[in-house]
């Protein structure tokens, strides 16, 4: 019989390298698709400019190379078009020096050697490790480069899929970064602390929430139920770190029944997330009521091992100086979010927001 004595650790360390392997594989394919992709946008933009081709040409283009290629995919006169696009919003890049292309190939030599991880610029390394489809929906909603480039190290960094990232898009997330008031660093340590801000927003898109304020017949029951049904969907969409425990999740204390809006476990922060929804402006004695649910929560559902219960106040507006009074001499960590609706958003961004079968879709 064969020798059997094969460690445990010995598999691991062949699935490892396999792994590791499969993961350079995949990023220098995707490197050298960019690089391609960047080529071809530059000689299209070069005929263009030399040639004045209309809008039409780039679909003889694309069935002269089907004549050429028979069964090429993914050049289109459409993808042709991204391709001329990619290049014109990244050739005068002042961080690519002389070309994309160079770098690129530059960092393919890198990647397969011992050294990789010591590579000094990690900007590229992000921008090689994101697909063309997120590139194009970056480019084609955000306008400002320092600003695209808080959507490529998300995406590189968090492996948002596309219908991620174009909801991050929608909501605007990178003027959000950091701006959530807040008592973390007051009532978590100081990894958790840094971990919350960076999990939650100060804004959040619900733009399919179809209740206008100033109809002073509506309930406030009947608009929180609407919020709570859309919601759910929503911010299931924002991360794979949420999960969802349940909406009006009851508590019950000393014989009376207590109901939180929308209950989350966030595994990265290994914590509860308490959200409580309101039509209105931010007032303080809501501070209390969640400063309530969170001590409840901490002694009645949280596990040993577990961190501290966070409550987040979604509300219509709020007044960051009164949430900071709010939260001064409470110990339990709290936010205060607001939502916003489309008709809500000023006019330049309202065609960033996706149409209503492109919400169905995202939600479904």
């Amino acid at each position: 019989m064969a020798n059997t004595n094969i460690s445990i650790d010995f598999i691991r360390q062949i699935k490892q390298q396999i792994i590791s392997s499969r993961y350079r594989v995949a990023k220098i394919a995707n490197a050298e698709s960019l690089k391609l992709y960047f080529t071809i946008g530059k000689m299209v933009d070069e005929q263009f400019k030399e040639y004045a081709w209309g809008s039409k040409v780039l679909d003889i283009v694309s069935e002269r190379l089907q004549q050429e290629l028979p069964g090429l995919r993914g050049f289109s006169g459409e993808n042709l078009k991204r391709m001329r696009r990619f290049y014109s919003e990244w050739s005068s890049s002042a961080l690519f020096r002389s070309s994309v292309t160079t770098e690129i190939e530059n960092l393919e030599n890198a990647i397969w050697s011992s050294a990789t991880t010591e590579l000094q610029n990690t900007e590229i390394v992000s921008f090689i490790s994101v697909p063309f489809t997120h590139h194009y929906e970056i480019i084609l909603k955000i306008k400002e480069e320092k600003h695209r480039w808080y959507y490529i190290n998300k995406v590189a960094i968090e492996f948002w899929t596309v219908k991620h990232l174009r909801n991050e898009l929608q909501n605007l997330s990178h003027l959000q970064e950091y701006k959530l008031p807040n008592n973390f660093t007051k009532t978590l340590s100081d990894t958790i602390s840094n971990k919350a801000i960076r999990a939650f927003k100060d804004q959040y898109l619900l733009d399919f929430v179809n209740v206008e304020d100033a109809d002073e017949e509506i309930d406030e029951r009947v608009l929180e139920s609407e919020i709570v049904q859309n919601i759910k969907k929503f911010m299931m969409s924002l991360g794979n770190d949420f999960s969802f425990m349940g909406n009006q999740y009851r508590l019950n204390i000393a014989g009376d029944e207590f109901f939180i809006d929308l209950l989350f476990f966030h595994r990265g922060l290994q914590s509860l997330v308490a959200f409580e929804l309101k039509k209105g402006k931010f007032k303080p004695e809501y501070v209390g009521k969640m400063n309530f649910y969170l001590s409840a929560l901490d002694d009645l559902v949280k596990q040993p091992h577990e961190n501290p219960s966070i409550g987040i106040i979604l509300c219509k507006e709020k007044d960051d100086k009164k949430v900071e009074y709010s939260f001064r001499d409470f110990t339990k960590p709290m936010g205060v979010s607001v939502f916003k609706t489309s008709q809500q958003l000023p006019e330049k961004f309202r065609n960033a927001l996706p149409s209503p079968e492109e919400l169905k879709n995202l939600l479904d």
